[in-house]
């Protein structure tokens, strides 16, 4: 009997033993769960300022809003000096890209977690508001009508048997399709990024263009030779409201860049930035 009892108070002493055992690791694994999840919940603009960067998802080939300048290895182009402006109000001073094609951005903003904002034309849209947050409106644009200098195209009445180009995931790619099904152009041919797009209408591969007039604007200025014009005699159809797009869920990086916009228009900034860039009064949000 008493050599039962030594076995029970030996076997008892070992389950203890592993009892602490697991105990102790089961509360290290509970301590790293905890740190990891307090590391997901941090806060973008948080995560910004920490790197000291914010990184911008864009469409580089699309010059005009985010490109680098060969010449001079800068970044360039409209939305590129407004973000530049407001990452250095939020004492951000280095703005890193990540090319991508415009039908893609919205998708890339929201799969890649090392991106923190997508820009680059990219109008607010009912459909696009379902899938991101837009910031208050940096500017506004239309379409342009763009033919080659010397083209006997000069109304709208003139495209009815023109093949016009127009870029892949835009506004304007559904409104040239809708142009000709009413018949008012003869076909539509698709391009993967604006550059594409003016280098064919240059080349004169297609008759006409229907693109961002920010885009001619800014291409017109930076190269006062490109044979290309804007039909003068059109009044567009489509007038939309551009933004900084961000992930739903960035609120407080949302706020901080609506505040700096907010301060840009109130102080003039904003509107020298694009007349830097080509566009004008027309182009402006006051509010």
């Amino acid at each position: 009997m008493k050599k039962l009892s030594e076995k029970v108070l030996i076997l008892i002493t070992i389950i203890n033993f592993f009892g602490m055992i697991f105990e102790s690791s089961a509360g290290k694994y509970d301590s790293r769960v905890i740190v990891t999840n307090v590391s997901e919940q941090k806060d973008r603009l948080q995560l910004i300022k920490e790197k000291g960067e914010i990184t911008v998802a864009s469409p580089q080939n699309d010059v005009s809003y985010f490109y680098i300048d060969p010449s001079t290895k800068k970044l360039e182009g409209t939305e590129a000096d407004i973000i530049t402006e407001i990452g250095s109000r939020l004492g951000i001073s280095k703005i890193e890209t990540r090319n991508s094609p415009f039908v893609n951005l919205l998708d890339k903003l929201n799969t890649d977690d090392s991106i923190d904002i997508a820009s680059g034309g990219i109008f607010i849209t009912p459909e696009r508001e379902k899938i991101v947050a837009f910031t208050q409106p940096i500017y506004k644009a239309t379409e342009a009508v763009v033919v080659p200098t010397f083209s006997n195209i000069n109304f709208k009445s003139d495209l009815k048997n023109a093949v016009v180009g127009v870029e892949k995931g835009t506004v304007y790619e559904s409104m040239g399709e809708r142009w000709k099904n009413d018949k008012i152009i003869k076909d539509i041919t698709i391009f993967e990024n604006s550059t594409e797009l003016l280098d064919a209408i240059y080349k004169r591969k297609i008759d006409a263009g229907l693109v961002d007039s920010v885009i001619v604007k800014y291409s017109l200025l930076k190269n006062k030779n490109i044979p290309l014009r804007i039909l003068k005699d059109y009044n567009p159809e489509l007038s939309g409201n551009i933004a900084i797009a961000l992930r739903n869920n960035d609120k407080t990086l949302l706020n901080a860049l609506n505040e700096k916009i907010k301060e840009m228009k109130a102080d003039g900034t904003l509107y020298a930035i694009l007349v830097e860039n080509g566009l004008d009064k027309s182009n402006m949000i006051s509010n």
